[in-house]
């Protein structure tokens, strides 16, 4: 095996992109764990990493993953949004509304806004 360099890690990284367009999150998996053992700062490879653990319904490394990306960028609200679905998934609705109506408050778009159910009066 080669050693691994910068260039691979973005080799890698968009690698993990299409394997998780192509339904193959474990795949993509696989490849953000070197990509993140190597940068652990990177958030965007976190949240790829976090989408695919959702992809593969493994709920609570989701969740972790999701959590660390926001306590980095509290204002993303494609985070919220996905640990909400998490949440959602994992049978928490009343967490998943709080992320929810932080990712609609973050970010007004339809998608977002629907899920908040701003007026079911809770």
């Amino acid at each position: 095996m080669s050693p691994s360099t910068p260039e691979t890690h973005v080799i890698d990284y968009r690698a993990a992109e299409q394997l998780l367009d192509a339904r193959d999150p474990r795949g993509a998996v696989k490849l953000l764990d070197e990509v993140i053992a190597a940068h652990p700062e990177n958030t965007a490879a976190r949240l790829l990493r976090a989408r695919a653990f959702f992809a593969a319904a493994q709920l609570r490394p989701a969740e972790l993953e999701f959590q660390l990306v926001l306590e980095r960028e509290p204002d993303n609200a494609f985070a919220h949004f996905a640990l909400a679905r998490t949440f959602e998934r994992a049978g928490r609705p009343e967490q998943a509304r709080r992320h929810f109506r932080l990712a609609a408050a973050l970010d007004p778009q339809p998608e977002y806004l629907r899920a908040a159910r701003f007026d079911s009066g809770d």
